[in-house]
């Protein structure tokens, strides 16, 4: 395999696939430790489907990401964030700023 996009989509998938493995890892830790978490990763996918003119709806673009359907894997996996996430998550978010 040498032609680029294909290598970046392998490591996508791989991305991807090891996400859904670490449920352990909370999107909030994932936001303050790298400004990316799962959301985003589905809003990326839907945008780049949209651009290739193949509609994604924002449920189907959370369930290729998430492994299911997002409403089950925040039953499952997701707990409530701490104060001492949320504090970091803030000082993370004002030392680097959405774009």
């Amino acid at each position: 395999m040498t032609d680029t996009t294909a290598l970046e989509a392998a490591a996508f998938r791989r991305l991807v696939a090891h996400l859904q493995q670490r449920s352990d890892v909370q999107n909030i830790d994932l936001m303050i430790l790298a400004g990316f978490c799962r959301n985003c990763l589905s809003h990326w996918l839907q945008e780049a489907a949209d651009d290739a003119g193949t509609p994604m709806s924002k449920d189907d673009a959370r369930t290729r990401i998430y492994g299911m359907p997002f409403a089950e894997w925040k039953a499952r996996h997701q707990t409530e964030a701490t104060p001492e996430q949320l504090a970091a998550f803030d000082a993370a978010q004002r030392a680097h700023p959405p774009r």
